[in-house]
């Protein structure tokens, strides 16, 4: 059952939020934020998510994408305290990265930006190796 129009909103949707992305022929659904690509470490993407409704079927298979790709919202995941406390503090810790990320993009000294990423990367949340 389709819900109808939901409001896209704010950057950091929830959790379990289902989405189609600009130019999509399948549903994604939410299941992690600002997640940098082993690619290029230099890049965050806003959100992590998986397949919908297949789920997570390999460490090979994971939808990385902005909010700006994100055309419309099917589904918005659950919300309460905790939640709002931790989007809040994602929101304070994002806004830091890019400050010192702009700041290191400004600075000639290269080993004190590899230094820096190193540093941030360490911040963010990581699951578990096989």
């Amino acid at each position: 059952m389709e819900n109808e129009n939901i409001e896209i909103g704010e950057k950091f949707l929830p959790i379990g939020t289902v989405v189609m992305l600009k130019g999509g022929k399948k549903r994604a659904m939410i299941t992690g934020f600002c997640s940098i690509p082993k690619e290029d470490t230099n890049k965050v993407y806003d959100y992590s998510g998986c397949i919908y409704p297949e789920g997570f079927i390999s460490s090979d298979v994971v939808c990385l994408f902005n909010h700006e790709q994100i055309e419309k919202v099917y589904f918005k995941g659950f919300v309460d305290e905790e939640e709002i406390e931790f989007k809040s503090k994602l929101g304070d810790a994002l806004s830091d990265f890019i400050k010192n990320r702009k700041v290191d993009d400004n600075s000639n000294d290269s080993d004190s930006k590899s230094n820096e990423e190193t540093s941030i990367s360490s911040q963010m949340p990581t699951m578990p190796e096989d």
